[in-house]
């Protein structure tokens, strides 16, 4: 036979083994083979339960890495309050056409906050306008954020060309812009932004740098970054935007248009020390309460939302696992039903050999090595195959997926362990055999 022959030239078998447990595991591979399609549907359950196992923890934990990314791109000792238009308001920009809405955030708040708040270091505002931004005959439909010269160290953002403009420049007003990746990649398909103009309305602006991509945030208030599935956004000096837009927005729609006045639409605050983020936070949602009289703003905690995170992560993780744990007990199932029908077609082979010298144990331990040898190799193929999904899946669907060091060696390890376990019952029930009665077997 060839499975015989092949571990009769493995040396290390007689080494690792001995020669009684090598005869036992020769004779095992020849009873599979005997079957070997019944062995491999068999085989089958552990290999997909394996392969689940190790798939579903990767892709999950890609997941919730990106997921984590995100909200640290943010800031973990950050606070970010954005203005959030009420919904009584809303209502009342559908009836009246031409009416001015003020809500949201102000300088005032900011200066509220720098001179009561020992805790905050840094404060990053910001305003946000919709604008068409033109390269010559090409047109993109941006979101233009106007804000402070320290706003990428913030928002750990970094620069791909160019730089971010400087003190000096926002304080001269100067007609400047930084692009963010998308908006780059839409105005300037062949490259060439930086140095480039773009106009913006009825002035021009000097692009001094592009933004490196980042991945898409999605918090309460919306979508922040420059992600494939987000708006492009364009940056630009607090002062300019003042100069260029004023302090009215002016938002025209078919037939009629809507005005709106927010000083600011976000304030990022950064919190010297990590431990007392949520305290200021809470702080922060006191002060706001104290001088808004209607809810025009919301409070962004990103450390909070890590943790959040994190906590989800663990469920997933539970909930992936629980389910490829099913798929394994199926496998189980499969083997022990696969081994108790070895018992009883080969009732008459345990007769001779109980009638020829072997002890209970003997029989034993052939069943169990033939019910780990199952489970073993279908735990191999699973992990190949659990290995190569998760390579296919970033390949193909452009997900991040990370396989972590412990996942196939707990789903193999597990895998051999369902071996021993659903084998045990089938290897006792023939161990148990009276030799007698199992020779009379037909």
């Amino acid at each position: 036979m060839l499975s015989s022959k092949l571990l009769s030239t493995i040396p290390i078998l007689r080494w690792l083994f001995g020669d009684h447990l090598r005869r036992t595991v020769e004779l095992a591979v020849k009873s599979l083979w005997l079957h070997r399609l019944r062995s491999l549907l068999t085989v089958l359950g552990i290999v997909f339960g394996v392969c689940s196992v190790i798939a579903m923890l990767a892709i999950g934990e890609g997941a919730s890495h990106e997921a984590q990314e995100q909200i640290r791109n943010l800031g973990s000792q950050n606070v970010i309050l954005k203005s959030v238009k009420p919904p009584e308001e809303q209502k009342i920009s559908n009836q009246q056409n031409n009416f001015v809405l003020q809500y949201g955030l102000t300088y005032a708040d900011v200066k509220r906050i720098q001179e009561t708040m020992d805790d905050v270091s840094v404060i990053v505002p910001g305003r946000l306008m919709r604008e068409y931004v033109w390269n010559i005959s090409r047109r993109q439909d941006c979101e233009i954020l106007a804000t402070v010269p320290w706003y990428p160290e913030m928002r750990n953002q970094r620069i791909a060309e160019g730089r971010f403009f400087s003190e000096h420049e926002m304080e001269d007003r100067t007609a400047v812009l930084v692009l963010g990746a998308l908006a780059s990649e839409n105005l300037f398909p062949s490259g060439g932004a930086l140095g480039s103009d773009v106009r913006i309305g009825e002035l021009y602006y000097r692009v001094i740098g592009v933004m490196e991509r980042t991945t898409k945030i999605t918090t309460s208030t919306g979508v922040d970054g420059d992600g494939a599935a987000a708006v492009p956004r364009v940056f630009m000096p607090l002062d300019t935007a003042k100069n260029t837009f004023g302090e009215v927005l002016v938002k025209r729609r078919s037939g009629s248009y809507e005005s709106e006045r927010v000083e600011l639409h976000e304030v990022t605050v950064k919190v010297r020390d990590r431990d007392r983020v949520v305290a200021v936070s809470n702080a922060i949602k006191h002060l706001l309460k104290e001088t808004h009289k209607k809810k025009d703003y919301d409070v962004v905690v990103p450390l909070e939302l890590l943790r959040r995170a994190e906590r989800t992560k663990q469920i997933f993780n539970i909930v992936l696992g629980s389910i490829a744990a099913i798929s394994l007990l199926v496998g189980g199932i499969g083997i022990m039903n696969i081994m108790l029908a070895n018992v009883t077609e080969r009732t008459r082979e345990i007769g001779v050999r109980r009638a020829l010298g072997a002890k209970r144990s003997d029989i034993v331990t052939q069943f169990l090595v033939e019910s780990v040898l199952l489970s073993g190799t279908g735990g191999l193929i699973g992990v190949v195959l659990g290995l190569a999904i998760p390579f296919f899946v970033t390949q193909f669907a452009n997900m991040i997926t990370i396989v972590t060091f412990w996942s196939p060696v707990i789903a193999f390890s597990i895998s051999a362990l369902i071996g021993v376990v659903f084998g045990l019952y089938p290897a006792q029930r023939a161990a148990q055999m009276d030799p007698v009665d199992a020779l009379r077997h037909e």
